[in-house]
This record gives C-alpha cells, structure tokens and sequence, in this order.
C-alpha cells in the first residue's frame, strides 16, 4: 500500500526552476509583511497541485482527547466553541492536504465523520473519510500541525463513493468509571478504598447482558415517543471488564457494541444499571423500561464515554480483499491506539474525576430519582442537575 501512495505521490513531479521561483516569492511577501504591508500566505494552484499529486479517496484512523472540546463536529462560522474538526481541517489546510478555499466547505472534499461525540468525549478509533492530495510523509506532516492530544494513527485508501458514516456497521463505545459507583447505596464509602468484588461485577454482567438484542430504547434518549420507530436499536455486544488501579483510582472499563445509538442512550443504559446495582431500582425497571410507559432513567456523567472503535464489515467483505483496497480493521495499529489512550485518555478521566467528582456527585442525585413514576412529568432531574441535552455518544444519527 505504501509502494502505491509513493508511486502516486510522485507523479509528475515540480522542476527545480519552478521550486525556486516559488521560494523567492514566498521571501517577498514576508518582506512586504515586515515593511508594515499585509503579508498574505501564497496559495497553491489546484490546477498545479493536481499535476503534482493525485487527489484520492482516504480515511483517516484518528485518536483525541475531547477535554476542552465542544465535540467532533464544526460549526462553521463559530469561533466560540472550539471541536476535534476544527483542529483537523486546520491541520490538513497547514499540510498540504487540501486546498485552503475548501476549508469552509469540506463537503468539496467528500469529507464525512463516522460518529459525532459531544463535549468532552474521547476517541481511540475515530475515523473520517475524505479527499486529499497524497503528499509524501501525509500522515506525519498532518501530525505535525495537531497538538499532541489529537493524532492520526493510520491512513487507507477507500473506494470513491466510500462514506465513513453511511458504510459503517457498528460502533463500539466505552465507559470508563471508578468501580465506587457499584457500592451498594447502603453501605458506608471510602471511595478511594473501594474494590470491587467478583459476585458484583457479576451482577452488573448479568443486567448489561439484558440489554442485547433488539429493544424500544425511547426512555433512553429525549424527543422520541414509544411508537417512533427509529427508537428501537440493535445492541450486539455489552458488558464490564475486570477492574484496574490507576492513578490511586480502581477503575472499570463497560463496553458496548451497538449498530448505532441515540443521543444520551448509552449514559442513560449504564445510569439504569447502576442505580439497580446500588440498590435504588429494583431489577424489572430494565424490562419495563422498554415499554411504551415513561421510565425516569437517571443518566451517568459524560466523563469517562470514548469511542472506541467502528466497524466495517460489509465493505471489508466486499472491498477489503480485491487487491487494490485495505481491509478497515488497524490490527497494524492497535499498539498505537492503546498507547495514546493510556498516555492521554485514561489520564485525563482519571485527573478530571479527582479535581471535579463529577461521578461522586451524580450518584448524590440517584435518591430523587422516581423510580416508580410512570407520568409524561418524568426524566426532569437530570435536566435540573445537568443541563439542556446535547449528544453526547453520536447523536441520533450514528
């Protein structure tokens, strides 16, 4: 694969006259910037980049801190709320990748995220498709221009009309939370003390295991009734994993494999499953909540939620063995994504748990909850404790 990007990249490439010319230029515009005139950055002719490199089809594998972030997704015209794409498209611009002018409008590129995650929320195996010019070095002079808690750990070539978020099958999500959050509410807490034992990780197994298959998931989310049809939702996969030390905190990590999930869902599944294991719900809330009555679902803090994978199975099936595309399964890249989410993503959950308590403080409103109401008036403390809704596990959509 790296043999056909060299061979494409090299195509036609500049002479040597013309990439003087266009040294000496760029010296006379900062000089006219230094001689108090506006210096303007000299801009590549698409034309002539054409010539130089051939524009493909790529997606991008990309890790990312989300702290400091208001999601993935840009609001073009927005300056006030800075995302991950911001920070991208930025980068492709500085790299070479793209031509400035698009910028504004990457659907000129062809340019679709897989998921959107909302403020706050990380990734380890985000990825975006689009259109760029493939420049030799693409992904270390990308790199080059993102702060360090932004990567891109992969680059494949896809197939033109290939779209990351219409193609995908599935997404896996995680929920990391210090295992204090499963004590029984009953019990005196020493949240730094607390380990969690192998018969209540069992039980918090055997109430994430209900919810695969497919169920009516309107509770879990806001502004969709029990008959909306786009309310049920296919859960393949879900479950907690053993518990961790790290930074003073036990930790455990729930994942979730879905085809795809509303907005607030995955906090809210967890949230259910949590007030069930403390002791405030009792354990039939789970099935009754995926009836058409209204259930009062406590939903568990944004802080610990990290996309962690997507899935490609029917383009992998159909795609990844012709001969000219890769397979979208990183298997090469796994070392790399574990990396950066033990050096930037488990860091940052941990100090942000510490320094804000945001999991200790959820749980002191698991008691106003009405576990027993039924009324249209429900699912109103959480936007008393939290705030206005915002998507925050790839909105509706994803």
């Amino acid at each position: 694969m790296a043999d056909l990007l060299t061979k494409e990249c090299k195509r036609e490439t500049s002479h040597v006259g013309e990439t003087r010319k266009s040294s000496c230029l760029q010296e006379e515009s900062e000089a006219l910037g230094e001689n108090g005139h506006d210096a303007k950055r000299l801009k590549v002719d698409p034309e002539e980049q054409n010539k130089r490199h051939p524009k493909r089809k790529v997606v991008l594998l990309m890790a990312y801190s989300g702290k400091g972030y208001h999601g993935m997704q840009r609001n073009v015209g927005n300056s006030q709320y800075k995302t991950i794409e911001d920070e991208l498209v930025q980068a492709l611009v500085l790299s070479g990748c793209i031509p400035e002018n698009h910028a504004e409008e990457m659907k000129k590129m062809s340019f679709q995220r897989c998921a959107r995650t909302d403020k706050g929320v990380s990734a380890a195996g985000q990825v975006v498709s689009l259109k760029v010019w493939l420049l030799d070095n693409i992904v270390e002079k990308i790199n080059g221009n993102l702060p360090s808690h932004i990567r891109i750990l992969g680059m494949k070539r896809v197939t033109g009309r290939f779209n990351s978020k219409n193609s995908c099958d599935a997404r896996t999500y995680s929920y990391t939370l210090p295992t204090f959050a499963f004590a029984h509410k009953d019990h005196s807490l020493q949240e730094e003390n607390f380990r969690l034992d192998q018969e209540t990780l069992n039980k918090v197994n055997e109430l994430l295991a209900l919810y695969k298959g497919t169920h009516n998931f309107h509770n879990f989310t806001s502004q969709k009734g029990p008959r909306d049809p786009s309310a049920k939702r296919y859960i393949m996969e879900m479950c907690c994993e053993p518990p961790f030390l790290q930074g003073g905190l036990e930790l455990a990590v729930i994942k979730v494999k879905g085809q795809s999930f509303m907005m607030h869902q995955i906090r809210k599944m967890i949230g259910l499953v949590i007030a069930v294991v403390k002791g405030y719900a009792p354990s039939s809330i789970m099935e009754r909540s995926w009836g058409e009555e209204k259930v009062d679902i406590p939903k568990a803090p944004g802080l610990g939620l990290v996309l962690e994978r997507v899935h490609f199975e029917k383009y992998n099936r159909r795609f990844g063995n012709d001969g000219l595309h890769d397979s979208l399964d990183w298997a090469e890249e796994e070392e790399q994504i574990e990396a950066f989410k033990k050096s930037h993503i488990y860091p940052s959950i941990i100090q942000t748990e510490i320094e804000e308590k945001s999991m200790a403080s959820w749980l002191a409103t698991l008691s106003i909850h009405d576990y027993d109401a039924t009324s249209q008036e429900t699912n109103t403390v959480d936007n008393k404790v939290e705030g206005s809704a915002q998507s925050d596990d790839g909105g509706d959509s994803d």
